[in-house]
């Protein structure tokens, strides 16, 4: 299932749209667009724009990614088909999390290039916090395994995949202002606390769990 929905991302269009357009949204906020997160006008050899722009693009880009993991196979008919394939359903819901996880880890992978050109244009050379980049890197990729987890939920509730997008992005606004964003916030300092670890984990494990919970009612209507 890991390797099919995978492969489906990447035979279509969706993959290298979602992806580039999160990678060009950051670029431009990074060294184009005027205002705090401009690292040239920041005056300083920090990508921290980076890290505060970043959740906010990937409310968008999870969702985006996660709403027609379950919409499309209900809105289609093809659900009933895959239920009755001789997968269990915790296999097919953890396929289709990890698939829609692994590409937004692709996604943020690029990223990287912005530290270096930052590394080599500091004065001097390497004058940069590289271990706050490393736990920012981390908290970007604990929070987008929340918010896959909460993607993929809202995708379980509806046929429709607008439906599922909007649930999903309004969700993840919601619960990382309200709580994620100091978790996030934490880890960003460079300094690892299990505590953050765990609850970004206890997030995307619950959202799987409920998403299995969600599906099998579904079969069984």
């Amino acid at each position: 299932m890991f390797r099919k929905e995978l492969s489906y991302y990447f035979s279509t269009p969706i993959a290298y749209i979602v992806i580039g357009l999160f990678l060009l949204a950051v670029s431009l906020f990074l060294w184009v667009i005027p205002g705090q997160w401009n690292v040239i006008e920041s005056g300083y050899a920090q990508v921290d724009g980076l890290f505060q722009i970043s959740p906010w693009l990937l409310m968008l880009v999870c969702p985006a990614l996660t709403m027609r993991l379950f919409a499309e196979e209900r809105q289609s008919g093809t659900w009933l088909l895959l239920r009755a394939q001789p997968i269990a359903l915790w296999k097919i819901v953890v396929g289709k999390y990890m698939a829609s996880f692994v590409l937004t880890v692709i996604a943020l992978l690029p990223c990287i290039v912005h530290y270096f050109i930052v590394f080599y244009m500091a004065e001097p050379i390497g004058n940069i916090d590289g271990g706050q980049f490393v736990g920012s890197m981390m908290g970007l990729v604990f929070l987008s395994a929340s918010f896959i987890g909460i993607g993929m939920l809202c995708s379980t509730v509806t046929r429709s995949q607008l439906v599922a997008f909007i649930l999903g992005a309004v969700s993840c606004f919601v619960l990382y202002w309200v709580t994620l964003q100091d978790h996030y916030s934490s880890i960003s300092r460079g300094v690892v606390d299990l505590r953050d670890v765990v609850f970004f984990l206890s997030v995307a494990i619950a959202s799987i769990i409920i998403s299995i919970i969600v599906s099998d009612r579904i079969s069984k209507r």
